[in-house]
């Protein structure tokens, strides 16, 4: 019982004492650990992986949960998603439940899948790692099959159902056109066709019959695997943060004074919400547009340096000459942002505006990672951006003190929402091919 009290809230310990006392300590203490084991679980492996700073020492104790011990609580995301979630609009979902609920499930299995990838090593959770905000918090630019760069940041998926444009660049507007980007993408999962991962799934035997109760007889194909990716991803929805309690559900008292005093900067001089919007009745901070910030002109720069610092694990890094460099790796390419799709030269440099819910639990922060905490994130636009000869018209130096600052990150900080069911509910998916095991090989010789 001194273990129970150990891990226990006092009032499930009592519960469970007293239920030991008559007799029924067992099913006492089953009841009294499923209560209390998803918060556990979650406080566990919650936020990004280990800081490895005194890592060879004795006392170190390690937060990283390897994925077959990892404790989930399976969520009825759909139900979740139907309650609506305070500050966010309604999400439209035309399907009905028990077939959105098979799509939804057979999607969360495809997303954690590696067996998807060419060498089965690469699943779309490995770049969009639920414990991590569905974003990457341990490395700026994400890393797909065989350590290619994919050269941009791994965004989050929270609220991803909301947006009109998709990726940085915009280059998509729908969750089914955008799944299937980084299956085939040659850096990312590499699979080098359609028809070859639909013949893929097809031969796995945990996926028999799963595509076609889903999909009225349907099996994998273009436009079910795509169906399924997205409607797993649409209902990762994510609301309810103290802000919003605060600002649209009336609690005047959720909200600390730094946290107030940051709202009116966000909404004052600070300038953010010019793009970062706030409405009436809901917020998604996101005007959906794009716009150009400096940042990737400041990459250009940087990649023309003599030397750069890299770090090696969190707090230990080394500068390292510009020649060593290149004689390992390719020097960063110049991005050119929206340009890319619209191929029109005012474009250059410009990226979607990202929304700022769950904005703590995503760093690092801008499309190419570079500022690593919501205090950098500020302190840029606090100095106005980056040089840039196309910078926006809304950037410009802001003038705030470091109590400004601060107060402003701590409004940031209240806009996290309700999302531990969201990575409980990730932890209890299957892994397919976990450290890249063997696949059957596709018929058709595709």
């Amino acid at each position: 019982m001194a273990a129970a009290d150990a891990v226990l809230p006092g009032r499930e310990a009592r519960r469970l004492r007293a239920m030991a006392g008559a007799g029924r300590w067992r099913r006492g203490l089953l009841r009294a650990w499923l209560l209390v084991a998803p918060s556990l679980a979650c406080a566990a492996t919650d936020g990004p992986g280990d800081d490895r700073r005194g890592y060879e020492e004795a006392h170190f104790h390690t937060r990283s949960i390897a994925v077959e011990a990892r404790a989930g609580a399976p969520a009825d995301l759909v139900a979740r998603a139907r309650r609506g979630q305070l500050g966010l609009p309604a999400l439209e979902l035309a399907v009905p439940d028990a077939v959105l609920s098979a799509r939804a499930a057979l999607g969360r299995k495809l997303f954690f899948d590696r067996r998807l990838s060419l060498n089965g090593t690469q699943s779309c959770a490995m770049c969009h790692i639920p414990e991590q905000g569905f974003a990457n918090n341990e490395i700026a630019i994400a890393v797909g099959i065989e350590g290619r760069s994919v050269g941009r940041n791994a965004p989050t998926l929270y609220n991803v159902a909301f947006m009109q444009v998709l990726f940085h660049d915009g280059r998509e507007r729908t969750l089914e056109q955008q799944a299937w980007q980084p299956i085939l993408h040659p850096n990312e999962m590499a699979s080098p066709s359609i028809g070859f991962v639909a013949d893929l799934i097809t031969a796995l035997p945990d996926y028999a019959g799963l595509f076609e109760a889903a999909f009225d007889g349907r099996g994998p194909a273009l436009e079910t695997v795509a169906e399924a990716l997205a409607t797993y991803q649409r209902l990762l929805v994510s609301g309810g943060s103290r802000f919003d309690r605060w600002y649209f559900g009336g609690d005047s008292a959720v909200l600390d004074e730094r946290e107030r005093r940051g709202f009116e900067l966000f909404t004052g001089r600070a300038r953010c919400a010019a793009c970062h919007l706030i409405g009436a009745q809901h917020a998604l901070f996101t005007d959906q547009r794009f716009h150009n910030t400096g940042v990737a002109w400041r990459r250009s720069e940087r990649a023309g340096a003599d030397a750069a610092r890299v770090w090696l694990q969190p707090g230990v890094s080394v500068t390292v000459s510009a020649e060593l460099i290149r004689a390992v790796g390719r020097p960063p390419a110049p991005d050119a942002g929206r340009q890319r799709v619209t191929r029109n030269p005012a474009d250059r440099g410009s990226f979607r505006t990202p929304g700022l819910r769950n904005v703590a639990l995503t760093a690092p922060y801008m499309h190419d990672g570079s500022l690593p905490t919501l205090a950098a994130v500020v302190a840029f636009y606090d100095r106005g951006g980056a040089p840039d000869p196309q910078l926006s018209p809304l950037i410009g130096p802001l003038g705030l003190s470091a109590a400004d600052r601060a107060d402003l990150v701590a409004f940031l900080e209240a806009l996290t929402g309700e999302y531990r069911s969201l990575v409980l509910d990730a932890f209890a998916a299957p892994v397919g091919a976990v450290g890249g095991g063997p696949r059957p090989a596709p018929e058709g010789g595709r």
